[in-house]
């Protein structure tokens, strides 16, 4: 099967400890985190993906904002600098061992971390990424 995953999650996913928005959130979430774990392909799209099924019957999802939408630009900039294929509606992506530690690497590096201005778990994202990645659910396949 296949995973879709908005742009600025490809960033969430790297520091994913279990934590998250609602316990039906942090449920689907554990289970994407054991797929792209075993290996499950990634499938980019523009908005909501796998990973924001559960807020989608919120009166407001905050995945259907206009700042949702601007990480996703700004991060799928800075993953396609890193990784130099395209990070955009359709493309693929296949997080096998080097290229999740690539990005973990630049993420601790601050230089894939511009979506991520003023998002609430960015203290979060900076003591996992400070803890060399410690108990994140997404592990390289």
């Amino acid at each position: 099967m296949t995973i879709r995953l908005r742009a600025h999650h490809l960033l969430c996913l790297l520091t994913y400890v279990g934590k998250g928005y609602t316990p039906a959130f942090t449920v689907n979430y554990d289970r994407v985190a054991e797929r792209l774990s075993r290996g499950e392909d990634i499938l980019l799209v523009s908005g909501p993906d796998d990973i924001c099924a559960p807020l989608l019957g919120e009166a407001e999802p905050h995945c259907l904002r206009d700042s949702a939408a601007e990480r996703d630009g700004l991060a799928a900039r800075d993953v396609e600098a890193l990784l130099a294929r395209p990070i955009r509606d359709g493309a693929r992506l296949y997080l096998d061992a080097a290229v999740l530690a690539r990005m973990r690497q630049a993420f601790s590096a601050g230089l894939v971390r511009k979506a991520c201005a003023g998002c609430e778990w960015s203290a979060l994202c900076d003591a996992i990424a400070a803890g060399d990645y410690r108990d994140t659910r997404v592990q390289a396949c």
